[in-house]
């Protein structure tokens, strides 16, 4: 991309099935309010980070699509763990993976995840570039579904 262009916000579109139950799941989990619904469609203008996230209704989804993950990247452990409480307060089921690593990278991290069972984490990047091991697993080198990146992960949810 060139230097002179400066990009606004990343954009994220997800399929999903029941638009009312995502809008309720995605209001909780960013803690702010759609700037736009229509009959099918959400539009969540988030600030912090920029994000343009659409949600777009279809019915017949059979399963979650291609997308791997998506995730929010932190300053800290601290930031990761007060997103959490956020997520838990608001009846989110997080999953904890402390100390992992993943993407080549030691990282701090908590997950939730959406109604058509696409998954979101918060995480810190404690270590970065680690180096390539013979042998390693795919959950060493790089997440997989379900999140499973080699951590100790815990599931807590709000009473």
């Amino acid at each position: 991309m060139p230097s002179e262009v400066q990009v606004l916000k990343a954009h994220v579109s997800i399929n999903v099935r029941n638009v009312e139950r995502s809008i309720d799941f995605y209001r909780k989990m960013l803690g702010i309010e759609p700037s736009k619904i229509r009959t099918g469609y959400a539009k969540f203008d988030v600030q912090n980070p920029p994000l343009n996230l659409a949600l777009n209704e279809v019915p017949g989804l059979a399963n979650a699509g291609a997308l791997s993950h998506l995730g929010l990247q932190v300053s800290s452990t601290e930031d990761v763990l007060a997103i959490r409480t956020r997520w838990a307060e608001a009846g989110l089921i997080t999953r904890d993976e402390m100390q992992t690593d993943c993407c080549y990278a030691t990282q701090d991290k908590t997950w939730v995840h959406d109604p058509d069972g696409n998954e979101w984490e918060a995480f810190v990047v404690l270590k970065d570039n680690l180096p390539e091991v013979t042998g390693a697993s795919a959950a060493t080198s790089c997440c997989t579904t379900a999140g499973a990146c080699g951590g100790v992960g815990t599931a807590t949810a709000s009473a």
